[in-house]
């Protein structure tokens, strides 16, 4: 199973409170699919301009982005501000 880490603010909002969650997943898509029916709140939201770090590197359009059964998974919404 992989380790996802979500932001303290998504996992207070979407996920409660959880910043770690262990998920199966052989994809980011797969991790997010299962993300999503843990917490329904989150569906929509990890698409779209997240950023996406496995195993400390980070990407853009990482949806089908292979994940290893030990890997760490963080996603990153953008920063706001101006």
């Amino acid at each position: 199973m992989a380790r996802v880490i979500l932001t303290y603010s998504f996992a207070k909002q979407f996920a409660d409170g959880q910043t770690e969650i262990e998920l199966p997943g052989r994809t980011v898509r797969q991790l997010i699919r299962a993300l999503e029916a843990r917490f329904p709140a989150l569906e929509g939201h990890l698409e779209g301009d997240i950023a996406v770090v496995i195993d400390g590197v980070v990407h853009q359009n990482a949806l089908l982005e292979e994940v290893a059964e030990d890997s760490e998974v963080a996603f990153i919404p953008p920063i706001g501000g101006g």
